[in-house]
């Protein structure tokens, strides 16, 4: 039988990072180290060390939306439910998802689209920055692409991890290839809960630079 370690409760997320920074396959970026081993610690999957795709620049655009109160959009409520609200409520950011709202489903039942594009449209009508946190729906990536191809939206951030096998590798390639700033998990893996952590990731981030 293999032998438990004690770890006391209070240090075992501590400990956990402590042991996946040692197993990392390689040396990782340190601009982008927090948030890759976030992901790694949600999945226990060591494939992100290396599919984890950062567009130029794309921390300070980050950090700069919340900054000046960034309004996050999952596409599900698990991811929604993943983010730290009271790091969101601290640097004055909030998280929305459209996704169950009666209008959305409606207005994707006459249009022949999904509830997930639907939202995309709501919540590109929202003012301020603009934060996407994507990780269940294919079809929000593709419908963010269209947006952002005619021009109606400029989002500060699109974080694209869905997972999947239907138009999941294509949709997450059609964001890099716009050049809008992003955070994209090439690939099929990704899900809620690595939109979730990359969020967090971030919010962590700009705490420790204002602590």
């Amino acid at each position: 039988m293999t032998e438990l370690e004690f770890v006391e409760p209070a240090k075992i997320e501590a400990r956990s990072f402590e042991i996946l920074t040692q197993e990392l396959p390689h040396p990782i970026d340190e601009r982008y180290a927090p948030i890759i081993k976030r992901v790694i610690h949600t999945t226990a999957d060591f494939d992100y060390a290396d599919t984890l795709y950062f567009s130029e620049n794309v921390l300070p655009q980050a950090l700069d939306a919340l900054r000046a109160g960034a309004t996050i959009v999952t596409d599900t409520q698990m991811a929604y439910s993943g983010i730290n609200k009271p790091a969101l409520r601290r640097h004055g950011c909030e998280a929305r998802c459209f996704i169950s709202d009666p209008d959305v489903a409606a207005a994707a039942k006459a249009a022949g689209i999904t509830r997930s594009a639907a939202a995309m449209d709501k919540a590109s009508q929202l003012g301020g920055r603009l934060i996407f946190a994507i990780g269940n729906a294919p079809t929000a990536l593709i419908r963010l692409r269209e947006l952002l191809d005619a021009r109606s939206l400029q989002p500060s951030l699109i974080i694209g991890v869905p997972v999947g096998f239907v138009n999941v590798v294509a949709s997450k390639e059609q964001i890099i290839a716009s050049g809008a700033p992003c955070i994209v998990a090439r690939g099929r893996k990704g899900g809620s809960s690595v939109a979730a952590a990359i969020c967090n990731a971030l919010l962590y981030l700009l705490g420790r630079e204002e602590s």
